[in-house]
């Protein structure tokens, strides 16, 4: 290999073979296994047999076979010439050799008999016990395969009342509701008729409460009215003939009595109001009977705002009887002026 000029490029030399490695390696290891092949066979020994002849007097002895000729020595051949010696190749696998079975003698035959005879004995023991073993392995499957059926039967059984059980529980359960519905339902229309009856024992009640109230009411009318007959029939009497004197000689209002009537009048007043303009007055003559009943509502001045004068109008009729002075007596008629203010 010529070294590299200065300046050349650089080669990657190539990699050497491994062949000669591989066969080292094979080499080594056919010595190895033909060392441990030979060394075992030189160490192993032929086993011992022993034997033994049974003689029997009434068997006649058998003539002894003949004896083999004595080898003849082979004639000396030349040795030939020594060649060069071969590569060692791989030595062989080994084969075990498994020995043949002697022969038994012509002696051994009662011996073999006997071991045939022993030997028949012991096979049918062993098949008397495998058919034993059978039989039980049989049986122990038909009893296994029993109490399978038995547990199946039993779990069928099982499932079956529990089935049964659910069944009934459920129809217990059903008729309890039913029950319990009907109850339920005993219970409500009872209470729907003591409600409709009490019901209709309100209504009567009401009914004739409402009843009594009218025939008081109208009782206490007709009473109204006679007594207002009577006091316009003396008004009017007396207007005719000394009206200017009494209106000339009327005593001055108490203001107290006026502001009791006025705050009652208010209380009795709903007007939502609106976007009027200034304060807007109203003036009412109220005429009154001794126990504080209205006996008329005149008015006397408007307010320009008919609504407004329509809900003072209903405040004042709301709130007879009106209240009385602090000695127990009234106005028979008294003016009454309401502002738009006033009720704000």
């Amino acid at each position: 290999m010529k070294p590299a000029s200065p300046g050349a490029q650089y080669t990657v030399p190539p990699e050497p073979s491994r062949m000669p490695a591989i066969l080292l390696a094979l080499a080594v290891h056919a010595l190895l296994l033909a060392f441990l092949y030979f060394g075992i066979s030189w160490q192993s020994n032929t086993p011992i047999s022993v034997e033994a002849e049974v003689w029997d007097m009434k068997v006649e002895t058998a003539a002894a076979p003949p004896l083999p000729a004595p080898p003849v020595e082979a004639e000396p051949q030349p040795e030939p010439e020594p060649t060069p010696p071969a590569p060692t190749p791989p030595p062989p696998t080994p084969k075990v050799v498994e020995p043949e079975p002697v022969k038994p003698a012509a002696p051994d035959i009662a011996l073999e008999r006997e071991k045939q005879r022993k030997e028949e004995l012991a096979k049918k023991e062993r098949e008397r016990e495998i058919a034993e073993q059978k039989k039980r392995e049989e049986r122990e499957e038909r009893e296994e395969q029993r109490r399978k059926e038995l547990a199946e039967e039993k779990r069928r059984e099982e499932a079956k009342e529990r089935d049964d059980q659910k069944k009934r529980d459920i129809a217990e359960q059903k008729k309890k509701e039913e029950e319990k519905k009907k109850e339920a339902e005993k219970k409500l229309a009872a209470e729907k008729e003591k409600a409709e009856k009490a019901e209709a024992d309100k209504k009567k009640k009401l009914a004739a409460e409402k009843a009594a109230k009218a025939k008081a009411e109208a009782a206490a009318q007709a009473k109204l009215d006679a007594i207002r007959g009577d006091e316009l029939k003396r008004i009017t009497g007396a207007a005719g003939s000394t009206g200017n004197a009494q209106k000339s000689s009327a005593p001055k209002l108490d203001s107290g009595y006026q502001a009791a009537i006025a705050a009652k009048v208010k209380s009795n007043t709903v007007y939502p109001g609106g976007d009027e303009p200034g304060n807007p007055t109203v003036e009412f003559r109220i005429e009154q009977l001794p126990t504080g009943e209205i006996l008329s509502v005149r008015k006397t001045k408007s307010s320009g705002v008919p609504a407004f004068d329509e809900a003072v109008e209903r405040g004042i009729n709301k709130s007879s009887p009106l209240p009385k002075k602090k000695d127990g007596t009234v106005e028979r008629t008294f003016p009454l002026v309401f502002k738009l203010k006033d009720l704000q």
